[in-house]
C-alpha cells in the first residue's frame, strides 16, 4: 500500500478533476456556520484566519475555490468581453466557488465534487472575481440541478446579496461601491470561466 506522508497543497496539489468543467473538485474553506472567515495561506497551503466576521452577514453556501485555476488575463478578458466594462485584470487568486448542499456540513478544510450550474460575474476594485455556483454531486435535493434556471430565485438572490454586502463596513463610505455584481449567468458561461481560469493557471504555473 502506498502512503502519502505529506499533505497536498490545496491549490496546486489537488487535481481539478478529469471531467471538468462538468464536474470539478472544490476545496471548501468556510461553511455557513462559520463566524470567522478562513482562507488558504498560499505559501503553506494551510487554512488561516483571514478575519472575524464582524457583522451579521454569513456565507449562504459552502465556499472555497477550484484547485489548479487562476484568475488572470484570460479570465479578465472574458469578463471584459461579456460585461463591456473596464476590467483591468483578474484578481490573482484561484477561482472561487459556492457549493449548494441540502445537508449541513459543519466545517471547512475539506474537498468535494461539485457540478457547476452557473456563476456570478463580480468585479472587485476593477478586477475580475467570478464566483462559480455549483451543487454538491449526489446531493439528494440540489444534486439534480444542472443550470442556474433550476435554482429558485430566492437562493440566487441570497448569494448575490452576500457578495454585494460582505465587504460593507457600517459608517465607512469608502467601503461602498467596491463590489460590482455585473450578471448572474448560466452553466455554459460558467464552463467557459472555468476553462479560462484553467488556462491562466497553466500559463502562470505550468
Amino acid at each position: 500500500m502506498q502512503r502519502n506522508f505529506f499533505k497536498a497543497h490545496p491549490w496546486h496539489g489537488i487535481q481539478i478533476g478529469n471531467n471538468m468543467p462538468n464536474v470539478v473538485t472544490a476545496f471548501i474553506e468556510i461553511v455557513p456556520t462559520d463566524t470567522v472567515k478562513y482562507e488558504i495561506d498560499k505559501e503553506t497551503g494551510y487554512l488561516k484566519i483571514d478575519r472575524p466576521q464582524k457583522f451579521s452577514n454569513i456565507v449562504p453556501s459552502l465556499y472555497g475555490f477550484v484547485p489548479q485555476t487562476y484568475c488572470g488575463d484570460r479570465t479578465a478578458d472574458f469578463a471584459r468581453e461579456k460585461s463591456g466594462k473596464d476590467i483591468a485584470a483578474g484578481d490573482g487568486d484561484p477561482l472561487d466557488i459556492c457549493v449548494l448542499s441540502e445537508r449541513a456540513i459543519t466545517h471547512g478544510d475539506i474537498i468535494c465534487q461539485a457540478i457547476p450550474i452557473g456563476g456570478i460575474r463580480m468585479i472587485d476594485k476593477g478586477e475580475a472575481d467570478d464566483k462559480i455556483i455549483a451543487v454538491l454531486k449526489d446531493d439528494p435535493i440540489y444534486g439534480k440541478w444542472r443550470d442556474i434556471s433550476d435554482c429558485p430565485k430566492d437562493v440566487v438572490q441570497r448569494l448575490r446579496h452576500y457578495f454585494e454586502t460582505y465587504k460593507l463596513v457600517p459608517g465607512d463610505i469608502s467601503s461602498h461601491n467596491v463590489v460590482d455584481i455585473d450578471e448572474v449567468y448560466g452553466r455554459d458561461v460558467a464552463h467557459e470561466v472555468i476553462l479560462k481560469s484553467r488556462e491562466d493557471y497553466r500559463n502562470i504555473f505550468g
